[in-house]
C-alpha cells in the first residue's frame, strides 16, 4: 500500500474476516447516506430540544451487504446497481475526536477502485446531521483523493464515503485515511497480555497478532504476563504461535497479583525495555488488530501525551457496542457512561452509525478500562505504576491520576474488541466484593472533590443492607474485611497483592451462598408449586417507601427465625435475571443461579448473621465519615511510594 508523499496512513478501510460474518455491520451498510430519511416522534414534537435524539427511521433498506463479496481485508465487490456505505462503526472517520486532540486540521481520503460507479463523500455534526460534501464517477483502474478539512468538528461529526455501481461491478481495491506524518520518530509499544487460566482466549490473541504482522512491526515486545495454574506456554500450537513472532515475544510467569499486578508488570517492563507506550490488553477478549494500529497513530499525533483507550464490544452479540468510555461521577463515586443513551447499549445491526444521532457527539471520558488502552511511558515515568488494588478500580483509579496531572483519557471510535460484559457477570457478589468496596472507598479517598466522599459512605452502607437482607452473607463478610483492612491504612496494600484471595477463599465452607453446585439436583427439591422463578413477580418498593420498606424488612428478618421446613429444603428456585434484593428477601431459603448459568447456590436466611453484621457496617461507617479527612490525608501521602517503580519492583520479585 503506497502512501502519497507528504501523508500518513491514519487509518485504513477494513473488512471482518470469514469468521466475522456477524460483525458485517460494523464495517459496511448497504444503501446510501442519501436513503436515509428521519421523522419526529411524538416527544420530540412536544419537547423541540431533544428532537435531534428522538429521530425515527423511516424507510430503512432492507438489503444486506453480500458477505461472498468480500476479497480481503482491505477490499469488497460492489455489484452492479447496489451501493454500500462505509459510514459505519469501523470504516467511518471519527474527525472531531482528530480535531480536538491532534494537531491535524486536515485528513486526506485515497479511494483506489477498478470498475465503473460513483464515490460520495459525506459528513456529519455533533447532531448527526448528514451532508454531502464532494464526490466524482470512477472508470476503469482508478485512484481517488479527496482533501477534507476537520476544523468545523469541533463538537462531533464524522467523514466517510459511500460506493454505488453502475455497468458491471465496482471493486474498491484498498481505502485510506491519510494525514500528516507525525511530529515524533517511529515510536514503538510493548503489546502485553495479563493472563489468567484463560489460555485459550490468550493464545488465540497471540495468534492474531502474529497473523496481522503490521500490528507487530510497532511492537517493541510481545509480553504475556502468566499469573495462572494452567500455563499459556503449555498450550498446542503455542510453539508454532511464538515461532512466527520470534524473539518479540516474552512470557513472565508470576504470582497471581490480580488484574493491576499484571497491568502493573507491563507498564513496568515497557519502562525498562524503552518502548514509548504500553498496550494493556485482558486476555478474554478477541481483537481487531486494525486498532492498535489506529491508536498509536492517534496517540502520535496528540498535542500533549494522552492515554488512548478502545471501546468494548460485547462478545456474545458482536454487533452491540457496550462500552465507548467511563466517567466518574463525583457525588457518588461511582462509575458512568459518557451518555445518557449507553446507559442501555447499542446495537449496530438495528440501527447503524449514520441512523443513530447521538453517536456523532464527541464524548469526553476520565478513564477507559484496561481491556484495550494504550498509555504512553512517559506518563508512567511521571505518575507512576496502578495502586496494588488486585482488581477493580486500579484502572479509574490511574485515569483521575493521570487528569490530575494534566494528562487525558480519549476513548477512540474505530478501535474496539470484543469482551464479555458486566451483563453475562456477577462480581458485585463473592469474593470480588471485597475488592469493589475497598477500592472504590480507596479511589474516592484520593480523589473526591465532595467532603466526606459525597454520598460513597452512605451507598456503601445501604448496599450492606441490600446484600444482607437477599441473605449473600459471603458478600458482606468480604465487604466488613475490606473496610476492616482499609482502616488500618495504606501500607496493607502491597503486602496482601498475593495473599488476599487465599484468605478469603478460606472462608466459604462457613457460607452456605458461597458453596456452587454444577447441577440443581444436588440440592433438596423445594415445596410443591416452587418454580424456577420463584417470587419473581415483586416488584422495587418505590422511592418514597424505601425506608419504610427498609425498616420492616430488616426487623423482620431479625426478629422472625426463618422456619424450619425452609433449612431443611429451599423454599423455590430463582433465576439470576430474578435475583434482586427486593425479591430475594422476601425468602427464608432459595436456590439461585449464578450470572454465567453454570451453577447455583443455596441461600438461607441467618438472624444471627444479619444481626452481627448490620452491626458491623454501622460502627464501620461511622468510624470511616468521622476519619475521613484524616485517613485520606494518609492514602494521599502514601501515594508516590505505592506505586512508584522500587515497590512494585520489590513485590514483582517477591513473588516470582
Amino acid at each position: 500500500m503506497s502512501v502519497s508523499p507528504g501523508w500518513a496512513t491514519l487509518q485504513r478501510v477494513i473488512f471482518p474476516p470469514e469468521s466475522g460474518v456477524d460483525t458485517m455491520s460494523l464495517y459496511a451498510d448497504p444503501g446510501p447516506a442519501t436513503g436515509i430519511r428521519f421523522r419526529e416522534s411524538d416527544e420530540s414534537a412536544r419537547n423541540p430540544k431533544r428532537a435531534e435524539d428522538k429521530l425515527q427511521l423511516v424507510g430503512s433498506s432492507q438489503r444486506e451487504v453480500h458477505f461472498d463479496d468480500l476479497l480481503s481485508r482491505f477490499s469488497i465487490r460492489v455489484r452492479s446497481g447496489e451501493q454500500i456505505s462505509l459510514g459505519t462503526y469501523f470504516n467511518a472517520f471519527p474527525a472531531s475526536y482528530w480535531r480536538r486532540w491532534t494537531h491535524l486540521r486536515e485528513v486526506r481520503l485515497v479511494v483506489e477502485t477498478s470498475g465503473h460507479g460513483s464515490i460520495t463523500v459525506y459528513k456529519s455534526n455533533a447532531r448527526g446531521t448528514i451532508q454531502r460534501v464532494d464526490g466524482t464517477r470512477v472508470d476503469g483502474e482508478s485512484r481517488t483523493e479527496f482533501n477534507l478539512s476537520i476544523k468545523p468538528f469541533g463538537d462531533g461529526g464524522w467523514y466517510w464515503f459511500d460506493l454505488a455501481s453502475s455497468r458491471g461491478d465496482l471493486i474498491l481495491g484498498e481505502a485510506r485515511w491519510e494525514g500528516a506524518p507525525a511530529e515524533r520518530p517511529l515510536e514503538t509499544a510493548t503489546i502485553q497480555i495479563t493472563t489468567m487460566n484463560k489460555p485459550d482466549f490468550c493464545l488465540a490473541n497471540v495468534r492474531a497478532l502474529a497473523e496481522h504482522p503490521e500490528a507487530l512491526e510497532v511492537a517493541r515486545e510481545v509480553l504475556i504476563v502468566d499469573q495462572g495454574t494452567v500455563k499459556v506456554a503449555d498450550q498446542p500450537g503455542f510453539a508454532e504461535v511464538a515461532a512466527s513472532i520470534g524473539p518479540k515475544l516474552r512470557v513472565i510467569d508470576q504470582a497471581n497479583l490480580g488484574g493491576s499486578g499484571g497491568f502493573a508488570r507491563g507498564m513496568y517492563e515497557a519502562v525498562e525495555n524503552g518502548s514509548d507506550y504500553v498496550l494493556l490488553l485482558d486476555d478474554d477478549v478477541v481483537m481487531e488488530p486494525e486498532s492498535i494500529l489506529r491508536m498509536m497513530a492517534f496517540s502520535g499525533r496528540c498535542r500533549k501525551p494522552t492515554i488512548v483507550g478502545g471501546h468494548m464490544f460485547d462478545l456474545y452479540s458482536r454487533s452491540t457496542l457496550y462500552s465507548m468510555g467511563e466517567t466518574i461521577d463525583s457525588r457518588r463515586f461511582s462509575p458512568s457512561q459518557p451518555h445518557q443513551d449507553m446507559q442501555m447499549r447499542h446495537d449496530f445491526s438495528v440501527s447503524n452509525l449514520r441512523q443513530t444521532p447521538w453517536l456523532h457527539r464527541r464524548v469526553d471520558v476520565d478513564y477507559n478500562g484496561w481491556w484495550m488502552c494504550l498509555i504512553p511511558t512517559s506518563v508512567i515515568r511521571d505518575i507512576g505504576l496502578p495502586l496494588p488494588l488486585f482488581i477493580k478500580w486500579d484502572d479509574s483509579e490511574y485515569g483521575l491520576r493521570a487528569r490530575a496531572a494534566g494528562y487525558r483519557t480519549v476513548s477512540l471510535p474505530g478501535a474496539a474488541l470484543w469482551h464479555i460484559s458486566w451483563i453475562d457477570k456477577d462480581d458485585l457478589v463473592g469474593w470480588q466484593a471485597y475488592f469493589h468496596n475497598r477500592n472504590r472507598l480507596i479511589t474516592a479517598l484520593l480523589h473526591s472533590p465532595q467532603p466526606k466522599g459525597g454520598s460513597v459512605l452512605r451507598e456503601s452502607f445501604q448496599e450492606d443492607v441490600k446484600h444482607l437482607v437477599s441473605l449473600q452473607y459471603f458478600t458482606v463478610q468480604n465487604r466488613l474485611t475490606a473496610r476492616s483492612d482499609l482502616l488500618t491504612g495504606p501500607s496493607h496494600l502491597h503486602p496482601s497483592l498475593a495473599t488476599k484471595l487465599d484468605s478469603i477463599n478460606k472462608l466459604r465452607d462457613s457460607f452456605p451462598d458461597a458453596q456452587l453446585r454444577e447441577d440443581i439436583d444436588d440440592f433438596p427439591a423445594p415445596s410443591l408449586g416452587a418454580g424456577l422463578s420463584g417470587r419473581g413477580e415483586s416488584q422495587m418498593p418505590a422511592k418514597k417507601d424505601m425506608i419504610k420498606w427498609g425498616l420492616t424488612t430488616v426487623a423482620r428478618q431479625l426478629l422472625k427465625q426463618p422456619s424450619a421446613d425452609s433449612l431443611e429444603r429451599p423454599q423455590g428456585y430463582l433465576a439470576h435475571v430474578d435475583n434482586r434484593w427486593f425479591r430475594t428477601a422476601q425468602f427464608d431459603s432459595v436456590v439461585v443461579s449464578n450470572a454465567e448459568g453454570t451453577a447455583a447456590s443455596w441461600y438461607k436466611r441467618d438472624p444471627k448473621k444479619l444481626k452481627a453484621m448490620l452491626g458491623q457496617s454501622a460502627v464501620q461507617h461511622a468510624a470511616l465519615y468521622k476519619n475521613w479527612d484524616a485517613l485520606a490525608a494518609d492514602y494521599r501521602a502514601a501515594l508516590a511510594d505505592l506505586v512508584s517503580m522500587e515497590a512494585w519492583r520489590k513485590t514483582f520479585h517477591g513473588n516470582g
